[in-house]
């Protein structure tokens, strides 16, 4: 796999799990529940994020040689998972829904 492909991966695993908590209201994708508050849903986030994160770490090892990252990597890529995640929390919370009246 090119470094390339790889990086692009890594940003739409990133992108799809930033936004699951918010388009569903199964935990993780996989437990239903009845109503998902907020608590759970940023908890899932936090969650998701370190998913992606490790997932990210393993296939650079796989690629190559890890680089070690400072406090200032995980600030940056936490504020970009947050981003990443606004269209899903936009649908959900800030959107108008319009159901049956």
């Amino acid at each position: 796999m090119d470094v390339g492909v790889a990086s692009w991966l890594v940003i739409a695993v990133a992108l799809a799990a930033a936004n699951l908590p918010f388009l569903t209201e199964r935990a993780f994708g996989l437990v239903p529940l009845a109503r998902k508050p907020i608590w759970a849903r940023l908890l899932e986030l936090v969650v998701l994020y370190f998913v992606v994160g490790g997932s990210g770490r393993a296939l650079e090892s796989y690629l190559g040689n890890a680089f070690p990252q400072t406090w200032e990597f995980y600030a940056i890529s936490a504020c970009l998972f947050l981003v990443l995640a606004f269209p899903g929390f936009v649908w959900r919370y800030l959107r108008k829904h319009h159901g049956p009246d």
